[in-house]
């Protein structure tokens, strides 16, 4: 081996170019360290709706840490994301050196709790708001089905000026709706959306003229439903079939 000198030449300039790239990586990597790259600004993309600003504050001051090329962006992005009201975090470089950071917020659309609320797509998350919502009723895991649900109920009501403020699935997948009068509706498993649509059709011609409100609406018959006064008493809608479905 030592007295073949081209394997020797090839080896040796192996070596060098070996050498030559730790020193140019340590060189880089000591340049990029200097604090001649410093991070003059953290940008958001807009103005935050429902995240306090001294949060955002905090996890700056905390988290981002480094100058424009060493800051972590992962570690920014994952500390973004832990404060309240926040559903995704993105975060890139801007030239001249800062961030910018894109935060979107959570919508809430219903509460399960006073601390539990779901957002438009369905999803659990844990937050304290003052708006007045509606309580959704059922298991968490079935939030994304009961904002759904909500959603196309909402629409079917528009007639009566009247909104959900309950929205309840039982264990064996039952529905019911008290709205905003204070009015509970049962809608059964099955054909919710139609059973709804058929009772606001009739609602200005059968139960808005009684002198009584109505409480209690069972809309589980096939062709009709039964309306429950205050006193008992039962008022009936066309039901060809008095079994429910």
């Amino acid at each position: 081996m030592w007295g073949n000198a081209p394997l020797l030449r090839t080896g040796a300039n192996l070596l060098f170019g070996i050498s030559l790239l730790l020193v140019l990586y340590g060189a880089a990597r000591h340049v990029l360290h200097l604090p001649v790259f410093p991070l003059n600004a953290v940008e958001l993309s807009a103005v935050p709706q429902q995240v306090p600003v001294e949060l955002i504050e905090r996890v700056v001051r905390e988290q981002v840490r480094g100058n424009f090329f060493t800051v972590d962006i992962n570690r920014a992005r994952v500390a973004f994301e832990q404060l309240p009201w926040v559903r995704k975090v993105s975060v890139r470089r801007k030239f001249p050196w800062s961030l910018e950071v894109e935060l979107e917020e959570q919508a809430a659309l219903a509460r399960l709790s006073d601390s539990t609320l779901v957002n438009t797509y369905g999803e659990v998350f844990s937050a304290v708001s003052k708006q007045t919502l509606p309580l959704f009723i059922g298991q968490p895991n079935m939030s994304a089905q009961m904002a759904g649900m909500y959603v196309e109920l909402s629409k079917e009501l528009l007639p009566m000026q009247q909104e959900i403020a309950q929205l309840s699935l039982s264990p064996r997948f039952a529905w019911q709706v008290r709205l905003s009068n204070g009015m509970v509706l049962e809608l059964g498993r099955e054909r919710m959306q139609q059973r709804l649509a058929r009772f606001v059709e009739v609602y200005p011609y059968s139960l808005a003229t009684l002198s009584h409100a109505v409480m209690h609406v069972d809309l589980r018959y096939r062709n009709g439903f039964a309306a429950y006064l205050p006193n008992g008493a039962e008022v009936l809608g066309k039901r060809t079939s008095g079994n429910k479905v």
